[in-house]
């Protein structure tokens, strides 16, 4: 990941589930979401800035503005800013600290990673907003729910 640090994730149902799901639309490849133009090797950076401005969010959003989307929600959920920093891979700029705590908090962000996966899940369904304050109109079905519903 970020400078070439092993980076782990707690994947949660949903996730695993979403991920089950692209296998075979990957050709059961090495990498899930493999390059177009060498499918040995994994896609680029930029495939997830593309996918957005295709989907009709260019000049709106990149695919870092959901990084941001995700650190902003998951410290106004009151969630310890050191798991959000670990979990968006960030390195702590205080070299002694950094020199000295080495821990990734895997534990320590399942059950945040949970909380995570189920505020996607119902706001992919159009029942939330992006803080969980009220709810909104609009989409009535979530295209993953039958994903989603079988963990």
């Amino acid at each position: 990941m970020k400078k070439r640090r092993e980076h782990r994730i707690p994947l949660k149902e949903q996730m695993l589930a979403l991920l089950e799901v692209m296998k075979p639309i990957s050709g059961h490849r090495d990498f899930i979401f493999p390059s177009d133009r060498d499918p040995k090797k994994p896609c680029n950076s930029q495939t997830a800035n593309m996918a957005l401005k295709r989907m009709g969010f260019a000049g709106r959003l990149v695919s870092h503005g959901l990084r941001s989307l995700a650190s902003t929600t998951l410290n106004e959920q009151g969630f310890n800013p050191d798991l959000v920093e670990a979990a968006l891979a960030h390195v702590d700029d205080n070299q002694v600290r950094s020199a000295y705590n080495r821990t990734d908090y895997l534990e320590r962000r399942k059950p945040m990673m949970s909380w995570w996966s189920g505020h996607i899940e119902e706001a992919a369904k159009g029942s939330l907003s992006v803080t969980e304050t009220r709810q909104l109109k609009g989409i009535t079905e979530c295209p993953y729910q039958t994903i989603l519903s079988t963990s």
